[in-house]
């Protein structure tokens, strides 16, 4: 019985062994290739916080963001009830606007409260930043050429007052750097 249960393991052993033999390559960069790629890369997600109930909001608020560059209402009206629930009540304001976010499916009112809680915010985002960089950001042409602010994690104009039909217009303003 033990020559037989030594062999079962032996056998299954030496499956496993042979069965996950796989060619596995390793790529040494160079510091000057890394730092090549490094300038190529956006630099997502390199914000930090003073609090993680601001890091959590912005997290959110830049989803919502992206949700409205794309045109989904719905991700916007799911991610801006996460929102809400991470104010507590020192910030009413603030979290009465992401739950009408949430409450509202027509796409243009959630554009207009999303201009209102960047007003409400923005501030809010650059005294909390503790590290990296945030970009405020303004398009012109929003609510019929009243112009809106917005706020994101990478220098790149995607505007979420149009979507795609000027997914391009807006200029950063302010870039705050800590």
């Amino acid at each position: 019985m033990k020559t037989l249960l030594k062999t079962s393991i032996l056998t299954l052993a030496l499956i496993a062994i042979v069965s996950c033999k796989e060619k596995q390559t390793v790529e040494i960069n160079t510091p000057e290739e890394v730092k090549a790629a490094k300038k190529k890369t956006a630099d997502i997600a390199d914000q930090g916080f003073i609090d993680g109930m601001t890091g959590k909001v912005w997290h959110n608020y830049l989803e919502i963001k992206m949700a409205l560059v794309r045109d989904d209402a719905e991700k916007a009206r799911s991610i801006s009830e996460d929102m809400a629930a991470s104010f507590g009540e020192e910030r009413m304001e603030m979290k009465n606007l992401a739950q009408d976010m949430a409450n509202t499916e027509d796409i243009e009112t959630l554009r207009e409260l999303f201009a209102q809680f960047t007003e409400k915010a923005g501030p809010m985002f650059e005294e909390a930043l503790s590290e990296g960089t945030i970009y405020k950001k303004f398009c012109p042409m929003a609510f019929n050429n009243e112009g809106a602010y917005w706020y994101a994690d990478v220098k790149e104009i995607t505007n979420p007052y149009f979507g795609d039909k000027m997914l391009k217009c807006g200029s950063v303003k302010k870039t705050i750097n800590k």
